[in-house]
């Protein structure tokens, strides 16, 4: 892939800083220099954090955190080429992949400018109790205070938009520190929202260990929220550290499907290949686990399979291709691993299963037994399970089965069973004859048991930004 390496800077307190180390970002794709940012530590976080909070002593009105928002979302549309191509080029993400995120995190600036215009309490009916009468009563929405946000890799600019969008229209500064194999999509972002007028100190971002800059995110008292988006055991970690302040969760998945024999095959085989394998399957809500009715099994894999032969697999700076590298290649290396396991004990790889120079090809493995990492882990790669089931009460003991619970889907005609597994199936969000890799940005987006303990989507993420305080009136 050939690309010009670029240079970006820290962003502490309005200002654009250098630290004298450097952390080069390299593509996951052909090991080429893509750019590089200054690397930092305790002590940049803490400067972070001191202008985070001298920031919040002069807060914004509501009518201006909108205006911002709403001038970023233009300014990110007229640059969407330049962050798609930001996107593919360190991530690897494949360009039609990497311009529907730009696309997605216009969306969520322009939703969150919406929220901070809108954002109020509610009244409480105080006469509805002996109590309460002769009073009037309402509740106000206060910043929670200074966020810490955590991103990941796989989607750098809009996840980061999510946590820094929803936190400003909340009214509160944020500290950032983007994972550091894709800085670059949000310091660009953060160009754009300095340029958009944001005051000094309302965004600061920071990139380094995960360690360092994490332990000053969870020691200082001035953080009242940490948002985290990454891995099940890391995230929790972080909430056991910090007791005391708010911690949002957005974790992991091994996303199932269950496809009932009535249900449009054609159309669950198309959206499932699609789903399954776009950007190398690294989404929490790639299609992981897909539940057949043993009657449509093999018809429905007549349909699957030449689907996912057909995705191109190559340079994620072409424009034809559908699946690009993964992230590294200890992961690639990892899910190779797991699909010997899956093989040892039964399992059979329909399709994929190997690589094509350094990609790993999209990969459908039959008969591979519960155990198996490949069926209860979160793979985060190109790689499907298929399954026979003879009941819908076995196809939802089977998807509940893991410790995930954060997108689930069915494929069925039938109103009843898909009312009835949206209910039975343990999961924050249930699709209905569409892929649970699914996610629109105005949704509320988030899982239960192992997966998380949040919701994010400006509407909701601006709620839980902040406090609600009560006010009595004596009338």
């Amino acid at each position: 892939m050939a690309t010009t390496a670029v240079e970006r800077k820290l962003l502490i307190g309005g200002e654009w800083v250098e630290t004298g180390r450097w952390i080069e970002v390299l593509s996951p794709y052909d090991g080429a220099l893509v750019g590089r940012v200054p690397k930092a530590g305790r002590g940049e976080t803490r400067a972070a954090l001191d202008a985070a909070e001298k920031a919040m002593l002069k807060p914004i009105p509501a009518y201006e955190r909108a205006a911002v928002l709403d001038r970023v979302a233009a300014l990110l549309s007229e640059r969407a080429d330049d962050a798609a191509r930001t996107i593919s080029s360190e991530a690897g993400k494949p360009m039609k992949a990497a311009r529907v995120e730009a696309s997605r995190a216009v969306s969520t600036f322009t939703m969150a400018a919406v929220e901070a215009r809108k954002l109020a309490g509610d009244v409480v009916p105080m006469d509805a109790s002996p109590a309460g009468a002769g009073k009037l009563a309402f509740t106000l929405r206060e910043p929670i205070g200074i966020v810490g946000a955590i991103s990941p890799f796989n989607f750098p600019l809009n996840l980061v938009a999510h946590k820094v969008a929803s936190a400003l229209a909340a009214g509160c500064a944020v500290v950032l520190k983007p994972a550091s194999q894709t800085p670059l999509s949000a310091l660009f972002l953060a160009e754009l929202e300095t340029e958009a007028g944001l005051p000094a100190g309302w965004l600061n971002v920071v990139c380094g260990p995960a360690g360092e800059i994490g332990d000053v995110l969870v020691e200082d008292e001035r953080v009242r929220l940490i948002t985290f988006t990454g891995s099940v055991p890391i995230g929790w970690k972080l909430r056991e550290r910090a007791p005391r302040k708010r911690v949002n969760l957005e974790l992991g998945n091994a996303t199932p499907v269950i496809v009932a024999a009535d249900a449009d095959l054609d159309d669950a085989a198309e959206r499932l290949a699609a789903n399954a394998f776009s950007f190398a399957g690294q989404s929490c809500i790639s299609v992981q686990r897909i539940y057949l009715e043993r009657s449509s099994y093999d018809d429905f894999l007549e349909r699957f399979l030449p689907r996912v032969e057909a995705l191109v697999v190559g340079d994620p700076a072409d424009e034809a291709t559908d699946v690009g590298p993964l992230i590294s290649s200890s992961d690639r290396d990892r899910i190779l691993a797991w699909i010997e396991e899956a093989e040892s004990s039964g399992g059979k790889v329909l399709t994929g299963g190997k690589l094509d120079g350094e990609l790993l090809l999209p990969t459908v493995i039959a008969g591979s037994p519960p155990d198996a990492k490949v069926a209860c882990e979160e793979v985060f790669g190109p790689l499907c399970t298929v399954t026979p089931f003879d009941t819908l009460d076995e196809a939802i003991a089977l998807a509940n089965s893991t410790r995930f619970g954060l997108q689930a889907g069915i494929f069925t005609r039938d109103v009843k069973d898909a009312l009835r597994a949206a209910r039975a199936l343990e999961f924050g969000g249930v699709t209905v004859n569409e892929a649970p890799t699914f996610r629109a940005d105005q949704m509320p987006y988030g899982g239960i048991k192992d997966s998380g303990n949040t919701r994010e989507g400006p509407a909701y993420a601006v709620r839980e930004m902040t406090e609600e305080r009560l006010v009595v009136l004596q009338l």
